[in-house]
This record gives structure tokens, sequence and C-alpha cells, in this order.
């Protein structure tokens, strides 16, 4: 058995806790839109087409904040072409894809979606084939209340008050190769900051993020950052990080090290975000949205990626997750709330069968994969703000990162519930970790409200069709609390969530 304690106290606190760090992505790639979230005629379906066992799964799992309509599809789309009479949209080649889009389901459809499932829309303009005018046309459409030929028209379409989207995003990965229109950081920087002028006259009251590199090992990284926010600083509010989980290794305790790559990564593009703002003398902060994370590595073959024919909805990248990538992910979601005071917004990526948490299959049923359960429990119960933790924990050296503790863990703690929730990872394979964690200043009586615990003793273990909990939670047994202090014995390799109430705060 391996020690382990962990220190919060409620005077030393990150940040409060934006919940839009619990997002998600919904991209028209293979079969996220066609037979994920949208499916006229199945069973379950609404009047619209909505598939309602998708929604109560995306219920549960809780989202608060949704990326469409893409992803690389974003930067070849003309949304015009996914709004109104539906018998009179057009049928086009999907480059980015290589597929074909039916435009059946478009901006209007999204917007009614997000309603229905209660959760905020995040839309992005193309500028890979399109630039400034398709971007203030676009917000004319969903924003502005109506007197103008664009904002008539959506009323026309059945929309009669604005959408009021709040969060833009300024294309998608414009620096790679494989993106349509790649712009040099010179070429996007401009385009994105006269961008981002059109959107705010149009609506003064949104937010923008500016892309940054789509991933860590980018050549241009860093500088790409740094050119891209020297012209568009004082327009923006946000650079977005992408970044998709790799087990190259084939080892869970190097995959594990993603965890503290992605911490890195973090505090990496925050540093050259705020050397920006000191060489222009500014003190104003650029926020983070971490707006495409997920684990990726199994479904990465050129045949995942398209199929031949131009096909409608094709089944591309739909990894199936395993007991290992859950603790990734859950992880992951630690070091995101660990940088509250900069990581405002994230979107775990995709939403629905492709690398998604659910999994579809048409005319048939809907599931959870082994990562929903991470997300779903943290998305419920983080609240409030999110304290600092002071970690004592045995380590191990890996190739993915130079230490890793075994111990991983966030705390969050709601003043205005007394509920103080904690999140403990236990990188050891092979051990049981006894956790002592010490939560002072928010109360000298706690009681245990709620304990989970995600374990299986087969990291390759997946939840199926036939066999859709074989990962699923379970109620943690071996845990309590005796004034300031829990006691937890955690399984090796698990992922564990604690729930506390103050009896007497204050």
């Amino acid at each position: 058995m391996i020690h382990a304690k962990l220190v919060v106290d409620g005077d030393f606190v990150i940040s409060e806790l934006d919940r839009r760090i619990f997002g998600t992505f919904v991209e028209h790639m293979g079969r996220c839109v066609y037979t994920g979230i949208f499916e006229p005629g199945h069973p379950t379906a609404d009047e619209t087409g909505l598939r309602q066992d998708v929604m109560a799964l995306t219920r549960e799992l809780g989202p608060t904040i949704v990326r469409y309509p893409g992803g690389n599809f974003m930067s070849g789309y003309n949304w015009e072409d996914g709004v109104g009479p539906r018998e009179d949209r057009p049928v086009r080649l999907d480059l980015a894809w290589y597929a074909t889009e039916t435009n059946q389901f478009g901006t209007n459809e999204f917007i009614d979606w997000c309603r229905k499932a209660d959760i905020e829309p995040m839309l992005g303009v193309n500028l890979g084939t399109r630039g400034l005018d398709e971007a203030r046309e676009y917000i004319e459409y969903c924003n502005h209340p109506g007197g103008t030929t664009l904002s008539e028209l959506r009323r026309s379409h059945g929309h009669d008050q604005p959408h009021g989207v709040r969060f833009w995003c300024l294309g998608n990965e414009m620096d790679g190769p494989w993106q349509i229109g790649r712009k040099t950081a010179e070429e996007y920087g401009r385009i994105a900051v006269e961008t981002a002028k059109l959107l705010r006259s149009v609506d003064p009251t949104i937010q923008l993020a500016a892309c940054g590199s789509s991933a860590h090992n980018m050549p241009t990284y860093g500088t790409w950052e740094d050119t891209v926010l020297d012209h568009c600083f004082e327009q923006v509010d946000f650079i977005s990080l992408h970044t998709y989980f790799e087990n190259k290794h084939d080892a869970t305790e190097e995959f594990l090290g993603n965890i503290d790559v992605t911490d890195t990564f973090i505090q990496e593009i925050v540093a050259v975000a705020d050397s920006v703002a000191a060489r222009k003398h500014s003190t104003k902060r650029i926020m983070l949205s971490f707006d495409e994370w997920n684990v990726w590595y199994k479904s990465r073959g050129i045949d995942d990626l398209r199929k031949p024919g131009w096909p409608v909805a094709p089944r591309l990248i739909e990894e199936v997750y395993n007991f290992e990538d859950a603790l990734v992910n859950g992880g992951a979601l630690m070091v995101l709330m660990n940088h509250a005071d900069r990581v405002k917004v994230a979107c775990l990526a995709q939403l629905v069968n492709v690398i998604g948490p659910i999994m579809t299959e048409p005319g048939g049923p809907a599931w959870r994969q082994t990562i929903f359960h991470p997300f779903a429990l943290t998305a419920r119960h983080a609240h409030g703000r999110v304290l600092r933790p002071v970690i004592d924990s045995p380590s191990y050296e890996a190739k993915t990162f130079p230490e890793i503790r075994y111990l991983c863990a966030s705390v969050t703690d709601d003043p205005s519930t007394g509920r103080t929730v904690v999140f403990a990872l236990n990188r050891h394979l092979s051990e049981e970790m006894d956790l002592k964690v010490h939560l002072r200043g928010l109360g000298r009586q706690r009681t245990l409200v709620e304990a989970a615990e995600l374990h299986h003793v087969n990291m390759k273990a997946t939840n199926t069709r036939e066999s859709p909990d074989t990962v699923t939670p379970t109620p943690h047994s071996r845990v309590s609390v005796d004034g300031e202090v829990l006691t937890a014995r955690l399984k090796p390799g698990s992922w564990n969530m604690f729930v506390t109430h103050a009896t007497d705060r204050g």
C-alpha cells in the first residue's frame, strides 16, 4: 500500500469554476449528427427528428456548452446551406471528411437542440474558404433582433427571437496542413482581428476565441500563439487549445502521463499569452478555451478518416473506449479544474459516435462509453470555487513525463450549499492508496453525502451494445470523515469522487 495526503484550505482559492469547462462538441463528421443526435424515423425521435434517447443521455452527461459545426468541417461550410426549408437545401461534397452533406440539419436545428437540452450554443465562422463577409452575415442572421434582410430571413425560418449566441470561434485549426484554407500565423492573425471587429460591431456582447496551435507538437507551436495574439490581442477574449491523448507506448503508466503533459501545455500557453500582454503593457488577460480534447489513438488510420464513394454519414473514428481511457479523461478534468483561473471553456470532442462518450446504432439503442462516467459525475457535482490542492504523494518516472505523482486530485467548494467535493485518481496500478484529505477552513464538522469509484480489474474493459455497463461507477464503501479529515482507501488504478457537507460552516 502507498500513502498520500491532500491538503486544501478555504482561504486558498484558485478561482471560481466556470461551468463552461464541461462543454462538448458536435461536428458534421461521421455519425455525430446524422444517426447521432438527429435521426428522423428513429423509434425515440421527436417531431423534429431529434433522438430522445440521445437527448436523455446528453442531459445525464451534463454538458454546459456545445461547439458547432466543426472542427475541420467548419473551414469549408456555407452556413446558408443549412437554413430555410429542408427541401430547398443544397447537397454538397464535404471536403474535410470526403462525405456527402445533405444539410438536413443546420444552425436552427442545432439551436433548437441546444434549447431542448438546456445547453449554451457555441458557433464558429468559416475562415478557410470564406471570411469577413460570411462571418458578419452569419452573426446578423443569428443575433440581430429584426428589421434587416438577414434577421428577417431568420424570422421567416420560424425563429422570431434572435438566437443570442454569445461565444464565437474565429475559424478552426488554421495552422494545420490538413485544414481547408490553411494560413500562416500572420495571415490568420490579420483576418482574425478584422473578423473580430465586424462581429463585435454587430453584437458587442459576444466573446471571441482565436485559434491556437492545433496540437502541442506542431512545429509552429508557441510562435503561432505569439504572432496571432500580437495581431488580435485587443479584440479576442480566448485563445484555443486542442489535444488528443494517445497511448503511444501501449502502457497504462505511460498513458496516464498525458494528464501531466496537459498541465504543462496549459501553463505554456498562459505564459505566451501573458508575454504578449506584457509586450503591450496591458493588464488584460487572455483566457483559454480548450475546445477540443479527448482520448483518440486507436481509430487513426486512413480508413477511419474517410470512406470511398462520398457516403452520407459514414462511420468515422468511432473509437471504442476502454477503462484506462476513462482514467485519463477523469484526470484531465482535474487538470482543467485546477487551472480554473485561466481555463474558462473546454469541449470534450465529440458528443456522439465520433470519438464520443455516447454511442448509437441507427434505428437501435444508445449507450454510455467508459469515458462518459467521470465527465458526468464531475459535471454534476463540481460547483463553486476550485481550491488549491497541496499533494504529498510518491511518484514514478516515465517517458511521457519525467515525474508523475500517483495521486492526481482536484477539490471544488460551494459556499452556497456547504458542499466540498474531492476528485482523486490513484495512478498506481498494483497497490491501493491510503489517502488522507485535510479540508481546512471549510467547517469543523463534515458529513459524507456521496462517494463513488470507477474501477475495473481489466484496463482494456469496454462498454458495448451487448454489455453497456461493464464499466460503471459504484458506491465507494471504504471512506470515512472525522471532523475536517476525510480518509479513503483507493483501489489500484481507480478514479474516485467524495461529496461532503459542512454541518457547522461559518
